[in-house]
């Protein structure tokens, strides 16, 4: 798997935990002992699936490279779900086996009842440790079908999907491609990667095994912590890594002193997406760590779609880059027209490389339906396209408010209210209005130190019209202990928006 790399490397650290490590050497050798089992042991066969339910720690690499180099798919389930969600995704991945940490043991196996079948379960410690030190080790060879890894959608409108992208064929291919693709992204594998987020998530692992292909040491952070990741940052000289923008703002929040005692000086990439970023947030962050901060834009469908770098970011603020170059990006409107440069609507995306970029895994209906046309498909965004090729978001599609016939976006709301130092997160969403349909309100959570009030309430509303058109500020704002967040960052607003529909015939 490795053979590209200098052999003398083969003894040094490739994984570390921050509890356990493994070396080139045994990370190798534990794939293809894994990927033996898989194939031999339980008689999976290429292109079945297996399924993980764990947290940040080194089995999970070994699951998600054993099934790579074997041929086999592997269901990345989310650690937070129910057994009910965990038994839809075991069923609906048709997942042959489990492997799970013994932390989520039990909700796996209550999972795994729920379905009926006897689908056996792997638990990491001794009894992974006995499975592959009987299994052969015997490595699989460039010319063998690579196998991949299905992440499931966050199924926040209706059940979750699993998505499976196009990739090459073959091992060796496959390998070569994500190596590739890593360093058009600036993960050149020159230094330490530093994993932030949930393995179970596409961005944080897929960037990382981009550039762990590439020769880039993994460093595995079991949650996210933001001084702990300034700490790690300096002590093991991290070139690259993933960051979402609720890590950004975590960062910042730190005390004077110890965002001082930060140096940085190894920080070559840090890649941000997944969520929407206010400028402010985005400015202080280039002021404190320089011009490392590269933007992207796209989705587990698609990958990255658009990417810019700060010196650019910085001359067009707001922009999430321009198309990358196997893609083309634009508008059309809601009869699926394209519309000129610098109109507002929905954003299509096109891979002009591939034209089966992507497919749901059991629903050829949602999959042709994702796509306008070969290797056309949109992720539900809503922006424009100007005539310089700059990408500007304005929100999810599925977030608009639509107030007395206008469109109303979120994220602009937010970005604006984020300013204010009071306010530590928010969230903006429609709720019911008799006369204007859907009325705009604010959910916030308070900064440390700070105490909700009607005076405050009223500070943030004068606040907000000093930045947004008057139709675009809340009509009330509500205080919450802490707003739910995904930990890929994206906000879960439903939970907060269904407390205000319940009893209406619509939700939007």
């Amino acid at each position: 798997m490795f053979s590209h790399l200098d052999p003398a490397r083969l003894d040094q650290v490739a994984i570390d935990d921050l509890t356990h490590q493994r070396t080139w050497a045994e990370l190798a050798d534990r794939a293809a002992r894994l990927g033996r089992f898989l194939r031999h042991d339980l008689g999976l066969a290429a292109g079945e699936h297996a399924a993980v339910v764990m947290g940040n720690r080194v089995e999970y690499l070994d699951v998600l490279l054993g099934a790579l180099v074997s041929g086999v798919w592997v269901a990345a389930v989310n650690w937070h779900l129910t057994a009910p969600e965990i038994a839809f995704i075991l069923e609906d991945s048709g997942a042959r086996v489990v492997i799970v940490d013994p932390e989520h043991e039990p909700v796996v196996r209550e999972a795994v009842a729920r379905t009926g079948a006897s689908t056996p379960v792997v638990v990491a410690g001794p009894e992974l440790e006995a499975l592959l030190a009987s299994a052969p080790s015997e490595p699989f060879g460039s010319d063998d079908p690579a196998g991949g890894t299905m992440f499931y959608t966050s199924g926040t409108t209706g059940r979750p999907k699993g998505v499976k992208r196009a990739g090459s064929k073959t091992l060796g291919a496959r390998i070569i491609a994500s190596g590739a693709a890593g360093r058009g992204l600036g993960l050149d594998g020159g230094g330490a990667h530093l994993v932030t987020g949930p393995l179970y998530h596409a961005a944080p692992i897929g960037f990382a095994l981009m550039d762990l292909f590439n020769g880039a040491p993994m460093v595995v952070m079991p949650r996210w912590d933001a001084a702990a990741a300034l700490d790690l940052i300096d002590a093991r000289a991290v070139r690259n890594t993933h960051l979402v923008p609720t890590m950004f703002v975590r960062l910042l929040r730190l005390d004077d002193e110890r965002r001082a005692a930060f140096q940085g000086t190894s920080l070559h990439t840090v890649l941000h997406g997944a969520a929407p970023i206010a400028p402010a947030v985005k400015h202080q962050m280039i002021a404190w760590w320089g011009p490392v901060l590269v933007e992207y834009w796209g989705a587990s469908e698609g990958g990255v779609v658009t990417l810019v770098g700060s010196e650019e970011w910085l001359d067009h603020p707001g922009t999430v880059g321009r198309a990358t170059p196997t893609h083309e990006v634009f508008a059309v409107d809601a009869d699926g027209r394209r519309l000129p440069a610098g109109e507002t609507g929905t954003l299509h995306c096109r891979n002009t490389v591939v034209d089966q970029v992507f497919e749901y895994h059991n629903d050829p209906v949602k999959t042709a339906a994702a796509f306008a046309g070969p290797g056309t498909y949109s992720i539900g965004d809503v922006g424009r396209v100007e005539a310089d090729g700059h990408v500007y978001l304005s929100d999810r599609a599925a977030n608009m408010i639509i107030s007395g016939g206008v469109n109303i976006y979120p994220a602009e709301i937010e970005h604006a209210l984020a300013e204010h130092p009071a306010v530590g997160d928010v969230a903006v969403f429609g709720i019911p209005d008799d006369e204007w349909g859907e009325q705009v309100k604010a959910a916030v959570e308070l900064a440390p130190g700070i105490e909700a009030s009607d005076a405050l309430v009223d500070d943030l509303l004068a606040f907000a019209r000093t930045r947004l058109a008057g139709y675009k500020v809340p009509r009330t704002i509500d205080f919450e202990d802490e707003l739910p967040r995904y930990p890929t960052g994206k906000l879960f607003t439903r939970l907060l928006r269904d407390r205000y529909w319940p009893d209406a015939d619509r939700s939007i």
